[in-house]
């Protein structure tokens, strides 16, 4: 640092005969030009000061940066204190926001407008150690003449921009006294201040984010504290339990999840609860899965418990099992007017809540209707959750459609508690396909759930309401099968509220060739290299057979004949591959052709290659060759085809 008497005559030097030293510090030299080009009087200095209300305006602007400083700048000033030091905080722009000194240098401030709500920018009051932190982002310190205006020659000034989270310089903090006292030890300490300030206000930064997302989580967080007595909750936690912040921290909150064996865990060496719970609300009890850990960055007797209700995680277990209905009325084609009405019918249907059942031989698309009509009702936003009775072992029935509660299955798959398919289907439709299959003996407990749309899971007490519409359906007749007793009879009348009834395809011909053209027209799309159309003897084959599977088995006929026919033609020939026994219903050939067709599938599908097709087929390559043989079927001319046809 100069002699002060050196930096008065370098200083006049500039000033009065505009000739600069080169030995001033660059960023003070860059501020003495631009005070001179902007005319800023160097015999000046004095701070400009803003309206009361726009000062408040300034200060409320910069909340945060003040109260991250005020207690590090009262624990520096507390050791500065009797030194003749003045300490100040400014904000980005330059603007004063608070001051700290003894009642000496608060009055030589005070004459100079170094106050709070004065501007002192390079501008206004000259090149100065707080603008040139805030325009050259770096800390300073400045003594006597190095300040552009001589009010200011007797003071030294050192001061630091403070960083925002981001890095921006958002604030300066100087510490200013006599000229004669200036010392590099100053300047040291207003940096460490200046980084104590920004290490403040990241831990705030990072505390806001924090806190911001937990509040905009839909899950309910609280933090216990000792007694197990909530320090904080978030919103959702308060909308969720029907209380305040303040009335949730007057708990103990071993009393909100009563379910919960809070002695049993030793939470400081790290237990953890993971379970669905009962939740004691001011509004009632509320089923929600709990997780309960600790915290250790709060602090070893801080609990963080979050709950989410379970309407939120069924909803989750829906989506990631596909529990939904994708087909409309727009997917039913039909030129029968029989199946017609069966269809309207279903629209009437699908704008009322009843229970509807649907009765049609397998193959027909009983659920394919179930399906449109949720699509078509008020429920189209739910779930479509569909059970196949027939495939629910019987001792697992009750489980699968009402649910256990935790501990039901010590060591097994639903240990932790799990819903059933009435509550994942809440708020949508419960699919309840061949229903006739269900035991006799579990038919009262259905029958009970079907009444009251309400269910109790196996292990608990609390009876589960649940919003949800049931249709089932049924490929034998519901009524006969009550009327000799096979069947509950009160189940049956609760079930047949609505009735629907599809006709096989045989009783529909006119929608054989209908179907069949679709489901050609969907292969033809989706595998064009191969495209292919129906010949009128293929046609009239269809046309013949009584299809016992009805719409299913004619969709897999024809997807098993496009695969299986390398011509461009679905020909007689083909329609052996297409149904799996003669035309006039006469069983004898039905084995070979299915064979037959299985083998020509796999040959095809290999590019004639015998030694793929055994690989497909499961077989060693000897014994398709025996096939082959018996069944006289032509490789070579098939590969030639296939060839021909990959080429085309």
């Amino acid at each position: 640092m100069k002699d002060l008497r050196e930096l008065e005559e370098i200083w006049a030097k500039f000033v009065y005969e505009d000739e600069l030293d080169p030995s001033v510090q660059p960023v003070v030299a860059d501020g003495w030009r631009r005070c001179k080009e902007a005319g800023v009087n160097p015999i000046g200095g004095l701070g400009r000061m803003v309206g009361d209300d726009v000062f408040q305006s300034i200060r409320e602007a910069n909340a945060t940066l003040i109260d991250a400083a005020m207690p590090i700048m009262q624990s520096v000033f507390d050791i500065v204190r009797r030194t003749g030091f003045l300490m100040v905080l400014t904000d980005a722009a330059g603007y004063v926001l608070e001051t700290m000194g003894d009642e000496t240098i608060l009055a030589k401030s005070g004459d100079l407008r170094f106050v709070p709500g004065a501007l002192w920018d390079n501008a206004s009051v000259g090149t100065n150690a707080i603008s040139v932190a805030l325009d050259y982002n770096t800390a300073i310190q400045m003594a006597g003449a190095e300040h552009y205006c001589r009010t200011h020659h007797g003071w030294t000034c050192s001061a630091a921009p403070v960083h925002g989270p981001s890095g921006e310089v958002i604030g300066c903090l100087n510490m200013s006294g006599e000229a004669a006292d200036v010392h590099d030890h100053t300047l040291a300490v207003v940096l460490s201040a200046a980084i104590g300030i920004e290490g403040k206000l990241s831990i705030l930064h990072n505390a806001e984010l924090m806190r911001s997302a937990l509040e905009g989580s839909a899950d309910s967080i609280v933090l216990l504290g000792d007694g197990y007595r909530p320090v904080w909750s978030n919103s959702a936690a308060q909308k969720l339990l029907g209380m305040s912040n303040e009335e949730l921290c007057r708990l103990d909150f071993r009393r909100v999840l009563p379910d919960v064996d809070w002695a049993a865990k030793d939470w400081r060496r790290g237990g953890s609860f993971s379970d669905d719970v009962r939740v004691a609300t001011s509004g009632g009890v509320v089923r929600c899965s709990a997780a309960i850990t600790q915290s250790p960055a709060l602090g070893s007797r801080t609990l963080n418990v979050t709950l989410k209700k379970q309407k939120h995680v069924i909803a989750t277990v829906n989506k990631l099992m596909g529990n939904r209905a994708v087909y409309t009325f727009d997917d039913i084609f039909t030129a029968d007017q029989e199946m017609k009405k069966t269809v309207a019918l279903a629209a009437r249907y699908a704008r009322y809540d009843g229970n509807i059942l649907i009765e049609g031989e397998s193959g027909t698309g009983k659920e394919l209707l179930a399906q449109a009509i949720h699509n078509a009702g008020s429920r189209a936003d739910g779930p479509f959750v569909a059970v196949n009775c027939a495939s629910l072992h019987r001792d697992m029935l009750e489980q699968e459609l009402f649910g256990c509660e935790s501990g039901v299955v010590p060591g097994g798959a639903y240990q932790g508690g799990a819903p059933g398919k009435f509550e994942l289907a809440r708020g949508g439709t419960l699919f309840l396909d061949e229903v006739s299959d269900i035991p006799i003996e579990f038919q009262a407990k259905l029958l009970r759930a079907v009444e009251t749309h309400s269910i109790t899971r196996i292990g608990g007490t609390q009876e589960i309401a649940l919003d949800i519409r049931i249709i089932a359906a049924t490929n034998r007749r519901l009524g006969t099968l009550a009327a000799s007793g096979a069947f509950r009879g009160d189940l049956y009348f609760r079930l047949n509220v609505l009735r629907l009834e599809i006709p096989p395809l045989r009783r529909r011909p006119g929608d054989i060739r209908i179907c069949a053209e679709r489901f050609l027209a969907r292969l033809n799309g989706a595998d064009p290299a191969q495209s292919k159309s129906m010949s009128q003897s293929f046609l009239d084959g269809l046309m013949d057979y009584n299809w016992p599977g009805n719409v299913r088995e004619l969709q897999n006929g024809i997807e098993r004949a496009f695969y299986s026919t390398p011509e461009r033609e679905l020909t007689a020939q083909s329609l052996h591959i297409a149904i799996a026994a003669d035309p006039q219903g006469e069983e004898p050939p039905a084995k070979t052709d299915a064979e037959a067709g299985e083998i020509l599938s796999a040959l095809t599908l290999s590019g004639g290659d015998v030694e793929k097709a055994a690989l497909r087929l499961g077989i060693s390559r000897a014994t398709l060759y025996r096939h082959i043989k018996r069944l006289a079927i032509d490789v070579k001319s098939l590969r030639s085809k296939v060839a021909n046809l990959s080429d085309g």
